[in-house]
């Protein structure tokens, strides 16, 4: 008789792990996945990357508001007496009541190398943080934030500057392939879990947007590691003649100048170290461009000024 697993997870990161858990013939009893939000204009109902893809391969999908005192999941995951549950960036935090329901088989796959960087936000946080490398965590659930007992950690280089999508597509990825043997552990009795040391604990919080906007004192190794963290969204940006233009893609160089001035006609930037030269650019509404492109239309010019213009 097959396993019963219950997936939750939301976003793309989320994507590969439950396709490949999918395809390699475990039953998957049903998909947790946050509830669809309105578009801007309200027109459109845009469902999660895990509900998309939960309802091509014709799978149970819940959407509760939330987990906690909602009698009628808690009564639906009961019932289904599932052998394992599995949480990829699900998006809400699992009650205690929950975890009740199957003590030692509440499973996370956390994006990063615990206990460094628990929380919400551990692939931006890394390339933000200069780390070289990072990795995937599969941990234990319980009711205290990404402190669980860990059962296998799989790391990987950052590379030169590499930015969180694609950063976060090669974990996707890392993390798809080494689930399934660790399923097979856990169903098994054969996983070995052992006590995070949360002396060396660090964290990852949520991106706030305001952490977006650029400070040109800081070196460029930090402001590029902002601009890389922070893509595609919410992103790195500087404000000129009243318009957010984000910085999608930069190279640092070796001039120096005045802090956000800009140093020649290619739209090198100088920092409080150094420089950076900008490659591909956003202005507020209009479409990405390549930085050739960019300076044919532009206002901001060789000595312009990017702190707060």
């Amino acid at each position: 008789m097959s396993k019963k697993i219950v997936f939750m997870g939301t976003p793309n990161f989320a994507v590969p792990i439950l396709k490949n858990i999918y395809q390699n013939g475990f039953e998957v009893s049903a998909v947790y996945t946050q509830q669809p939000k309105k578009s801007n204009r309200g027109q459109k109902i845009n469902k999660s990357p895990i509900h998309l893809l939960a309802e091509t391969l014709n799978l149970i999908v819940r959407t509760p508001s939330k987990l906690k005192d909602n009698y009628e999941e808690f009564e639906y995951l009961k019932k289904i007496n599932f052998d394992l549950a599995i949480i990829v960036a699900y998006g809400q935090l699992i009650p205690k009541k929950y975890l009740d329901l199957n003590k030692n088989n509440f499973i996370n796959i956390h994006a990063s190398i615990l206990p460094k960087l628990r929380g919400a936000a551990p692939i931006q946080r890394s390339i933000m943080n200069l780390d070289k490398e990072t990795g995937i965590s599969i941990m234990k659930i319980n009711d205290k934030l990404d402190s669980g007992d860990v059962s296998k950690v799989f790391k990987l280089k950052i590379l030169e500057n590499e930015n969180a999508q694609s950063l976060s597509e090669r974990l996707s990825t890392l993390a798809s392939e080494k689930i399934l043997n660790i399923i097979d552990d856990i169903l098994d009795g054969n996983a070995i879990f052992k006590k995070q040391d949360d002396q060396n604990a660090t964290y990852a919080n949520k991106i706030d947007k305001s952490e977006g906007k650029i400070n040109w004192n800081e070196e460029v190794e930090k402001i590029i590691g902002k601009i890389n963290g922070l893509y595609p969204s919410p992103g790195a940006w500087f404000s000129f003649n009243g318009e957010r233009h984000k910085i999608l893609k930069a190279i640092p160089q070796g001039s120096n100048g005045n802090p956000g001035y800009v140093l020649n006609e290619s739209l090198e930037v100088a920092c409080g170290k150094n420089s950076l030269k900008i490659l591909e650019i956003q202005r507020e509404g209009k479409k990405a461009q390549k930085i050739n492109e960019f300076i044919q239309g532009t206002k901001i010019k060789k000595g312009s000024n990017l702190n707060n213009a």
